[in-house]
């Protein structure tokens, strides 16, 4: 039994302690203005990179303010443009040609500095070659877990990604008090490029010293469509035997398509293509309009960089090929038969 006056004193503490003021809707509200995301912009010779403005589109969700980030030599052109692009409140720039080519190994010092003098809650970029690269370094100097690969976000602290190739989803949730974020870009569109009137400010250079220098590049260069960004992907497989049959068979198809061009790792593992060209798990993640493929039976991996496209027609001599369960049109029949005569329709 508790005494009356024991009783008495424990009421007048609660009152003293119930919350007073907003409501927790409000409170909530408030919150969300307190909330501020960095977006990770890439630039390539000058030029802003318009697949990493999903990082914005990921931003503006979360609510609160947006900021983006751009260095790199004679940066003052992409932080104009970037400064257009509508839903960025301020670009941060650092103009120095050390940052120009995006080694992690000095760009990551510099982000983690910016990110301390902006005070940002979020920190988010692009789950392309230069985010995953740059955003463990990040995380690491930061001392906070990274959230990789998200394709939706729930709250400002919860947020949705693929695992085990796709096979499964996992809602995560993060504590840490700076949220280091990559994000899938099939999951978020790129923000408008134009619309926009941010400020552009002046970041803060350390100038971090490093041992990695840039030596040099070999790029595959051609005039069709990106094969991350296209509407429409043709794409070879194994089943084509040889990097002439490849050439022979499916460049044509593409040109009549007016798409790009992407092959299995099968394909690119054998010499049929170069390996920007792979997509897949290991390779890049496309979610088209039209993912035309052609002798590829559809592993696991191959299925989870392309299953998001809107339509997937697939062709393959074997019927009981993996691929033509996820498929929307299949066509069974032989490769080099059957492509050669779509590509002549098409061209009709």
């Amino acid at each position: 039994m508790i005494p009356r006056s024991t009783v008495s004193v424990l009421r007048q503490a609660r009152t003293q302690l119930r919350p007073r003021g907003p409501t927790p809707v409000a409170s909530l509200s408030a919150l969300a203005r307190l909330l501020s995301s960095l977006a990770v912009l890439e630039q390539r010779d000058g030029k802003l990179n318009h697949g990493s403005l999903g990082a914005v589109t990921a931003a503006q969700k979360l609510g609160g303010s947006v900021t983006g980030f751009v260095a790199g030599a004679n940066i003052k052109a992409v932080a104009e443009e970037a400064a257009k692009v509508s839903g960025i409140e301020t670009i941060i720039a650092v103009d120095n040609a050390a940052y120009d080519k995006g080694l992690p190994e000095n760009f990551a010092p510099l982000l983690v500095e910016n990110i301390k003098k902006g005070g940002f809650t979020h920190v988010i970029a692009g789950h392309t070659a230069f985010g995953k690269s740059l955003m463990p370094r990040v995380a690491a100097l930061l001392d906070v877990q990274q959230i990789s690969d998200i394709t939706a976000i729930e709250s400002e602290n919860t947020f949705v990604r693929p695992i085990y190739a796709g096979n499964a989803i996992a809602t995560v949730e993060s504590s840490d008090e700076i949220k280091i974020i990559t994000i899938r870009g099939t999951a978020f569109a790129a923000a408008e490029a134009e619309g926009g009137s941010a400020s552009v400010e002046d970041g803060v250079d350390p100038k971090a010293e490093t041992t990695t220098v840039w030596v040099g590049e070999d790029l595959a260069k051609s005039d069709r469509p990106d094969l991350a960004t296209a509407s429409r992907v043709v794409s070879g497989g194994r089943g084509l035997k040889s990097k002439e049959e490849f050439d022979r068979i499916m460049l044509p198809l593409a040109d009549a398509l007016g798409a790009a061009v992407g092959a299995s790792r099968a394909a690119v593992d054998s010499g049929y293509a170069d390996n920007s060209l792979q997509v897949g798990q290991t390779g890049k993640v496309v979610a088209p309009q039209l993912y035309l493929c052609a002798g590829i039976s559809g592993a696991i991996q191959h299925l989870a960089g392309m299953k998001d496209s809107k339509v997937i027609a697939a062709i393959n001599k074997d019927a009981d090929a993996p691929i033509f369960q996820v498929a929307d049109v299949g066509l069974v029949g032989d490769l080099f038969d059957k492509v050669p005569e779509l590509t002549e329709k098409l061209k009709q």
